[in-house]
């Protein structure tokens, strides 16, 4: 409700609510499996460490009217969920290649009764939080009707560690905005060294990145700080890693930093072009800021969890989305390899409408969306559908949908060109599809009658 607010009119969470015509449904399900850490902290800075690693979290809400006719509606719990999944059926959910050392790596820990789960008492309906701690006995109940938030945004350290590690891992999920106003902006000193969605705290994300290297550097050979140390800076490399990474997308970049401003206390992002000439962030385009905000992420060893992000190919020139793919590829954990600080677990999910991102990403990595036509209770409507390609893992899954050659060639193929008296009449201008130098190498040169 407060982020649909206008003003100080605030919607109904209602709205949220799948409607067809003036009919609302009444409940809304959500559902999750998910690898999280061994280890997480809790709101109080307690360390807790999972008891299994590989879980399944289920919620199911529902939309209550309230009893006066001018308050608005609510949410209501129905059933809550935290349950592990066994080591033996580990390949059956995963379903994608993976190796062995990766999957032991990854997936650690036993368990043989769930961490949160809804029965039907005389009461009511009960969310049971089973204690996985330090702590044993009979499960906390709690009537579900009256809780104002999940079990799960409850869960501490000492009684339920696992389920905190869960939180805390639902938590690190991000759906970046990146926002060039954000990237350009310097930072004081105190900023957050962590990248916010919107891409605010850059400088200061990668200042803390090269400087923590450095120490535990100094730490890893025993040299304390302040004293002199022969190799090479170990904060530089980051930095020359980053320009490498850059360096992919434009031609002449010679150095990246973080200008260090100590009197106005300002920690500024600088590109040094081919030319020696500093350009701060302000200065560079914005393809240029996402990109080095996510080739920030992929040098972050502690950013984990799952990135989303939409149309990642905006502001980049077509021939270096190659580029920004493969950077994106390079942030996700590989399955190929066992799990570790260079290893980290984490996944990217983005969306496109562009061809030559949907060409060049792994057969298998692609869902297609279509809206499809659904009968129910005698009422028609469209909803959303996902459909992969054939012959891909994905399409083991029972019940799995395959997108039609027709249309997935939308996506692979410019528009072709349409020919007729009444186009040429209202844009009788020569299209850039018209030429005829160019006509032999574009798609559908054939289409012309």
């Amino acid at each position: 409700m407060s982020v649909r607010e206008q003003g100080t009119r605030s919607g109904d969470v209602q709205n949220l609510f799948h409607r067809v015509g003036e009919r609302y449904d009444d409940t809304m399900d959500f559902e999750v499996e998910m690898i999280v850490p061994p280890t997480g902290v809790d709101d109080l800075g307690q360390q807790a460490k999972a008891a299994i690693t590989f879980l399944r979290y289920q919620l199911s809400l529902r939309y209550k009217n309230e009893t006066t006719p001018s308050a608005l509606g609510r949410l209501e719990i129905l059933t809550e969920d935290l349950r592990y999944i066994q080591r033996g059926e580990t390949q059956r959910h995963l379903m994608f290649p993976n190796k062995p050392s990766w999957r032991r790596s990854a997936i650690i820990g036993k368990r043989r009764s769930p961490f949160i789960s809804t029965d039907d008492e005389p009461e009511g309906r009960v969310i049971k939080i089973h204690q996985d701690g330090g702590s044993s006995g009979k499960p906390q109940s709690l009537l579900a009707a009256n809780l104002p938030r999940t079990a799960l945004s409850a869960a501490n350290a000492a009684e339920s560690p696992t389920a905190t590690v869960a939180k805390r891992e639902m938590q690190s999920w991000k759906l970046l905005q990146l926002e060039p106003s954000a990237l350009r902006q310097p930072d004081p000193f105190t900023a957050p060294t962590k990248l916010a969605s919107d891409g605010a705290n850059l400088p200061s994300t990668l200042y803390h990145l090269a400087r923590s290297a450095d120490y535990r550097e100094r730490a890893a050979v025993g040299v304390p700080n302040g004293h002199e140390y022969k190799r090479e800076d170990v904060s530089q490399q980051v930095y020359t890693q980053l320009a490498n990474r850059l360096a992919e997308l434009i031609d002449d970049v010679r150095e990246v930093s973080v200008d260090r401003d100590e009197k106005r206390e300002l920690l500024t992002l600088m590109v040094t072009g081919a030319d020696h000439t500093r350009h701060p962030a302000r200065a560079l385009s914005d393809g240029t800021l996402r990109f080095l905000a996510l080739a920030v992420i992929a040098q972050d060893l502690e950013a984990r969890g799952v990135i989303c992000l939409e149309e990642p190919e905006n502001g980049i020139h077509p021939e270096r989305i190659p580029a920004m793919l493969n950077l994106l590829r390079d942030i996700v954990t590989d399955v190929e390899a066992a799990i570790d600080d260079g290893n980290p677990l984490r996944q990217v999910i983005v969306n496109t409408h562009s061809p030559a991102v949907v060409t060049q990403v792994p057969d298998d990595s692609l869902l297609v969306a279509e809206l499809r036509e659904i009968v129910r209770n005698g009422e028609r409507f469209k909803a959303l559908s996902f459909a992969s390609l054939p012959d891909t893992w994905r399409t083991d899954q029972a019940h799995a949908r395959t997108v039609s050659r027709g249309n997935l060639l939308s996506y692979l193929n410019p528009v072709a060109p349409q020919f007729s008296v009444s186009d040429v009449t209202r844009h009788p201008r020569k299209r850039v599809a018209d030429r005829l130098d160019l006509q032999p190498l574009l798609p559908f040169a054939n289409a012309r009658e």
